[in-house]
């Protein structure tokens, strides 16, 4: 419901209140509801006041202390304090205007001495000394300032390009980095890998030759004594000439290969058998040497 009055009565609304003149001098304060005027006394309603929260947003432009021109969004709550009506129906003409000008006044002495990161993170700060500085000036007037809130921080479009290019340089930076850490933990563990494989390759290879060394020792042992007239070497010669013809065979029939070129004859034979001997021997006197 609005305000409505006549010359010789009036009505209030809910949330504000009226101010009452007699003979052109402040009278006193009328509450919400009905009243009468009493006009031959010269009482009169000279205007009525809202009492809610106004809210006013103020847009300030300033520098910060590394020159970045900047724009801040600014939002003041306020409000009229009943028992302080007068006052605000008297003394100010405007108070949108003093708001915003103590608003600039305050923003302005602050601001230049933050860096435009200081001011990002201490804008509750700002607004703090802005609420401060109002309240103390603008309660001499019969209003209350509720809250204050720095909406935005908007800073030139130029020095928002350039942070956001610092932004990701330093964030490409730091993936290079990361991208250079795994791929060098991805080469250790490589050859940490292959030098492994070739360890247990170099176990598995010499494990084949004992092997091997140790099957034709006791071949060549079991055939001499199970065969009488015959020595170790006679034994050694057949079992090379038999393991070389296998491997012949072996060689033809692979799918693999279609030629093989080696060298045949019995003298190739013996080099075969005397190199292998020679090997048993040194293998035997290692263990000895190994047990002493």
């Amino acid at each position: 419901m609005g305000n409505t009055f006549c010359f010789f009565c009036g009505c209030v609304a809910q949330s504000s209140v009226g101010v009452v003149e007699q003979w052109g001098r402040f009278h006193r304060l009328a509450q919400p509801g009905f009243h009468f005027f009493n006009p031959l006394a010269g009482e009169c309603l000279s205007g009525i006041l809202s009492t809610r929260i106004s809210s006013l947003d103020v847009r300030i432009e300033t520098k910060t202390k590394d020159n970045v021109f900047v724009q801040l969004l600014c939002s003041i709550q306020y409000r009229v304090i009943k028992e302080n009506a007068d006052d605000a129906f008297y003394e100010l003409q405007n108070p949108q205007e003093q708001i915003q000008a103590y608003v600039f006044d305050v923003t302005r002495a602050i601001v230049p001495r933050m860096n435009l990161d200081e001011l990002f993170e201490q804008k509750g700060e700002v607004a703090k000394a802005v609420l401060e500085e109002l309240e103390k000036v603008m309660g001499e007037y019969g209003y209350s300032i509720e809250h204050i809130l720095m909406v935005d921080i908007i800073p030139d479009p130029a020095v928002r390009k350039a942070m956001n290019e610092i932004n990701a340089a330093q964030r490409m930076q730091l993936a290079s980095e990361y991208k250079g850490e795994a791929e060098k933990v991805l080469l250790v563990k490589k050859a940490e890998a292959e030098a492994e494989a070739k360890y247990l390759g170099g176990v598995g290879v010499a494990r084949q030759r004992q092997a091997i060394t140790d099957g034709l020792r006791e071949n060549i042992l079991n055939f001499s004594h199970k065969v009488e007239g015959t020595n170790a070497k006679e034994v050694m010669d057949l079992i090379m000439i038999t393991q070389y013809f296998d491997t012949i065979k072996d060689l033809g029939n692979s799918s693999k290969n279609t030629t093989v070129f080696i060298p045949h004859g019995p003298g190739h034979v013996r080099d075969i058998g005397e190199q292998i001997r020679n090997g048993l021997m040194e293998a035997a006197s290692a263990q000895v040497n190994v047990e002493e």
